[in-house]
């Protein structure tokens, strides 16, 4: 139905691509070294919520009326997971993993295939731990704020009859969705709060490398280099194509921690020795420093994310999580 098309880019994809990495250069955004998190949860479970829960969100003369209800659950689900004493049930599990599901079969391999239900319970938890995180910090989420965003969603729809048939396509009934929703609001304040917590600039550094697979050519390369080679020549007979230009980037940007920790050691025309990861073997050549420079906005996404990333982790290792998914 071209509605419910409108209402929602699927979350699962929405949640991918804002972690999506740059191809090229080797120096991309970089998802959490410690955690499989699909990260993001930039996104909510729903991606209408970005729009509905907006910081700056004027009211909406819309009805408040609540989606018809399209479902009945006579009893409580069971519980797969329990976070500092709230309960993730299995009925909003199912949803999301339905909606992965989904999202994976039109997406193809832009999303994880293996481990989908680890990565979708990660999602919820990591989401509870940030509506938890908020109301630790103050935040309170009201009716009246609740119904506005709800206004929103059904404006977005377009009616009540597209709402209601958008819930029951996902499986929702009125009462998850709202409480879905509150979720959503409160996380994504929380989220806002970390990933705004990251500055708009950072000291940086110009670089760029030769990246190669054998590791006596590197040596080679290197001893040309060290015999008075310049590296622009030496660049210039081996990536004729400067496809090693990496560009200004700050710490914590590079998925390569040994080749952003040698160019940060280095001064503007230092070249460094053979550095060794799962690449192959890299010569990195500093052009330029920059105390305090603008970050791109990829750049500061790559950081927002881990920035987020961090909070996750410190969250869940301070917390008590059960997991009783079998």
């Amino acid at each position: 139905m071209a509605r419910q098309t409108a209402l929602t880019p699927h979350p699962y994809k929405a949640r991918w691509n804002l972690t999506t990495a740059n191809p090229v250069k080797f120096a991309r955004p970089q998802p959490p070294r410690s955690r499989n998190y699909n990260l993001a949860l930039f996104m909510g479970v729903l991606a209408v919520v970005t729009v509905a829960c907006g910081a700056n969100q004027p009211p909406l003369a819309s009805s408040t009326e609540l989606p018809t209800p399209v479902q009945v659950t006579p009893t409580q689900p069971p519980t797969i997971a329990v976070v500092n004493g709230e309960e993730i049930l299995s009925d909003i599990y199912e949803i999301h993993l339905a909606q992965y599901r989904t999202a994976q079969a039109e997406s193809g391999t832009l999303l994880a295939s293996e481990g989908v239900e680890q990565i979708v319970l990660d999602d919820l938890i990591g989401r509870l731990l940030l509506a938890q995180g908020a109301r630790a910090a103050g935040f309170v989420l009201d009716e009246a704020t609740l119904d506005q965003r709800l206004s929103a969603v059904i404006e977005q729809a377009g009616d009540q009859e597209a709402i209601n048939a958008w819930l029951v396509a996902q499986g929702y009934t009125a009462d998850q969705f709202r409480e879905e929703l509150a979720l959503e609001i409160e996380a994504g304040w929380m989220r806002t709060q970390i990933t705004d917590g990251v500055p708009l600039s950072a000291e940086q550094v110009e670089a760029r490398q030769i990246l190669l697979n054998d590791s006596f050519q590197a040596e080679r390369l290197l001893g040309q280099l060290q015999g008075g080679v310049p590296f622009e020549q030496v660049v210039a007979n081996n990536d004729p194509q400067e496809l090693g230009y990496l560009g200004w980037f700050p710490r914590g940007y590079l998925l390569q921690p040994e080749v952003e920790e040698a160019a940060f050691a280095l001064q503007p025309g230092e070249y460094s020795q053979v550095i060794e990861t799962n690449l192959g073997f890299h010569l990195i050549e500093v052009l330029a420093r920059d105390p305090n420079r603008a970050l791109s906005p990829q750049a500061r996404l790559a950081l927002q994310l881990q920035a987020l990333a961090d909070w996750l982790e410190a969250q869940r290792a301070q917390s008590t999580i059960e997991i009783l998914l079998p």
